[in-house]
């Protein structure tokens, strides 16, 4: 880890290939094959050609939350609240953007009629989030009164086609800020064909935090303190998995929270709790074979890993590629699709 630095993991982005809003069918984005010794340009629904009857393809079946919130301290100066994680007794942890901090044992008044008592910092008193109370249950006044936590890179205020679009077909345990982006583009059709195939499916969770979209900004790696998410795997994926092995085929993460959680379980042994896994070059893939993302941030930790998947210098020449032919970067952009190096490069 300590050979590359931050800056080796960044790239010049024209601002206009930002996609701010989805393809008109899901399935419809590019997709640039990264497998070959060339790069190849194809389209999302091309993707049951690159996979082989027997292989195991893993989702994030995690359900984003309308986990933005507004509101107005006692001043009547405005706030606004990003839910990160939901805890017990109508308490949450929550990113508070204001301009001044209110102090411990202020009561927002949030638009929707509801109040948010400010108790501190989470987890610790010098942690990075806020502790508050809500006068009612959490997911159901996110429900009624949130709005869909669009990444910072998209300008426009959520409407009903980002409730929509901002969230996989499969997603059912509810608890993300930003959502498992490659697997934006599976729709029912897709899944149809890759089922045809011989492809089989399975589902781990991971509610993907905010930390997501932050830039690494210390130049050293080994300095960057990683955000925490939470993850399970399920007895039944776990099984599948072990299966996928035993006749031969590729365990293929679609995103990368899936391999974050697939390797976090291969690193503890824990099928649950809490991961500040950062996979930088050098890493030692356990269970992963092939991957489905889409394209990251500059000098992100995303960047970070899938340089690690599929070695750095590819990465960086199918980044440079892409750029080149105009593909769409970030949550609502076109995918790539990557085979694990067989020795990642270290530096």
């Amino acid at each position: 880890m300590g050979l590359f630095t931050t800056s080796d993991f960044d790239f010049s982005l024209p601002s206009e290939l930002i996609a701010q809003h989805p393809a008109a069918e899901r399935s419809g984005s590019r997709l640039l094959d990264g497998s070959g010794e060339l790069p190849e340009d194809r389209v999302f629904r091309d993707l049951p050609a690159l996979l082989r009857p027997g292989d195991l393809l893993v989702f994030n079946d995690t359900q984003v939350v309308k986990a933005r919130l507004y509101g107005k301290k006692p001043s009547g100066g405005k706030l606004e609240l990003l839910i990160e994680r939901v805890l017990d007794g109508h308490e949450v942890a929550a990113h508070m953007k204001v301009s001044k901090k209110p102090p411990p044992g202020t009561v927002l008044r949030m638009a929707g009629g509801f109040t948010a008592e400010l108790l501190g910092r989470w987890p610790d008193a010098a942690g990075p989030l806020f502790r508050l109370r809500l006068s009612d249950d959490p997911h159901a006044l996110m429900a009624a009164h949130g709005h869909v936590p669009l990444p910072p890179y998209i300008t426009h205020a959520d409407t009903a086609e980002d409730a929509s679009r901002y969230q996989t077909v499969f997603a059912r345990n509810p608890g993300a800020v930003a959502a498992p982006t490659a697997a934006l583009h599976f729709d029912e059709a897709l899944l149809a064909a890759l089922a045809a195939r011989g492809v089989q499916r399975a589902a781990v969770t991971l509610h993907v935090g905010a930390g997501t979209f932050q830039p690494v900004k210390t130049e050293s790696l080994a300095e960057h303190v990683m955000h925490r998410e939470r993850y399970h795997v399920p007895e039944a994926t776990q099984a599948a998995i072990a299966d996928c092995r035993a006749r031969g085929g590729r365990v293929v993460a679609v995103g990368t929270t899936s391999v974050r959680t697939l390797e976090s379980w291969a690193a503890s042994g824990e099928a649950s709790g809490d991961t500040a896994i950062f996979i930088t070059p050098g890493f030692g893939f356990q269970v992963v074979d092939a991957l489905v993302t889409n394209f990251h941030l500059p000098r992100s930790t995303l960047m970070m890993l899938v340089s690690a998947f599929a070695g750095h210098a590819r990465v960086m020449a199918l980044y440079r590629h892409a750029v080149a032919a105009r593909y769409r970067f970030f949550s609502y952009g076109d995918a790539m699709w990557l085979v694990r190096a067989v020795q990642t490069d270290a530096g």
